[in-house]
């Protein structure tokens, strides 16, 4: 993961009317807090701080310029409007390198699982205990020819080195489940069709 600096400003002003001013002026109110200090309160780039994440994921971790000081810190919570899709605040944890964090990572599946089956995927995020600068942005998880009846746990993700898993290793993430009759006559008979058209 590369490191990332963005440059803030400390808020003195607080309540909702400060927080729109902040948003208004193309920054987002965020909250600095961890390793015993006092949390302290600033604004965050909007433009760049949502680069941040789009590039790096919701467990960015970031060095922060605040008033001559530099600092780092994961992205803890991104609090998003649920209507305008916008990033209302943020919560961001004191970090020192070396440090382990315990964060969620996201499960991506790929692949195409064996003729007749569907894939149910129980679980989006696995919790590691891993480095503060070595977070992965995602764990792949391939389903690639699998049988029905197959079932993938947490425990058999293949982990980086130096990460624990603190998810329960027998929670099921995958299952490859036979697809139900009708809707492996539906994918048929679609295919027929389609190759049809074609000729």
């Amino acid at each position: 993961m590369s490191e990332v600096r963005l440059s803030v400003e400390p808020r003195t002003e607080f309540g909702k009317g400060a927080a729109r001013r902040t948003r208004r002026a193309g920054k987002i109110p965020a909250v600095l807090y961890g390793h015993g200090s006092d949390p302290r309160h600033f604004a965050l780039p909007a433009i760049e701080f949502a680069r941040v994440v789009r590039e790096n994921g919701a467990n960015a971790v970031i060095t922060l310029d605040l008033e001559g000081a530099s600092e780092l810190a994961l992205t803890k919570t991104i609090v998003v409007h649920p209507l305008k899709n916008y990033i209302e605040h943020v919560d961001l944890l004191v970090v020192k390198r070396g440090e382990k964090v315990t964060v969620d990572v996201p499960i991506v599946v790929s692949g195409t699982p064996g003729p007749g089956t569907l894939v149910a995927q129980d679980i989006d995020t696995i919790q590691v205990e891993v480095e503060a600068l070595h977070i992965p942005e995602q764990f792949e998880v391939s389903v690639e020819g699998l049988e029905a009846g197959t079932q993938i746990t947490a425990g058999q993700i293949t982990l980086p080195s130096g990460a624990e898993l603190v998810t329960d290793a027998e929670a099921l993430v995958v299952a490859v489940n036979e697809a139900p009759r009708g809707a492996a006559d539906e994918d048929a008979e679609a295919e027929e069709a389609a190759e049809e058209a074609a000729e």
